[in-house]
């Protein structure tokens, strides 16, 4: 899924490991699954940032795919709009957030069409 989105080769050892973390552990994050003819076809996992702001948890959106042959048949929209109203139905979300490539503009404008917006945020990491 990264080789193919992002360009990078994960290393599939950690990569089990964080997956089966999440899957163990819900408060580090959560997945949903889109299924066609009983197969997934699409993922999104959730993971949480308190708001000492606005006293309430926004959900990141991370880890999104979506398998090539359904792609642009609304699976990713589908997937978006069932978090959106968890996270609305919870009464403890604030928002939905995501990071995108710059250059992804098929991706932003997918966004865009589903209500979000480009903050005036840039992203900054020091990896370990």
């Amino acid at each position: 899924m990264a080789l193919e989105t992002e360009g990078k080769q994960l290393d599939e050892v950690i990569l089990r490991q964080g997956v089966e973390a999440v899957l163990s552990d819900p408060s580090k994050g959560r997945y949903f699954l889109a299924e066609a003819e009983g197969r997934v076809v699409g993922q999104m996992m959730i993971t949480l940032e308190w708001s000492d702001w606005r006293n309430a948890w926004f959900w990141w959106i991370q880890s999104v795919y979506v398998h090539p042959d359904h792609r642009r048949q609304g699976v990713f929209s589908a997937l978006f709009r069932h978090v959106q109203r968890a996270a609305m139905g919870s009464g403890q979300v604030c928002g939905l957030r995501l990071y995108a490539e710059r250059e992804n503009e098929t991706a932003k404008a997918t966004y865009q069409r589903l209500g979000m917006r480009e903050t005036h945020y840039d992203m900054f990491e020091l990896e370990f």
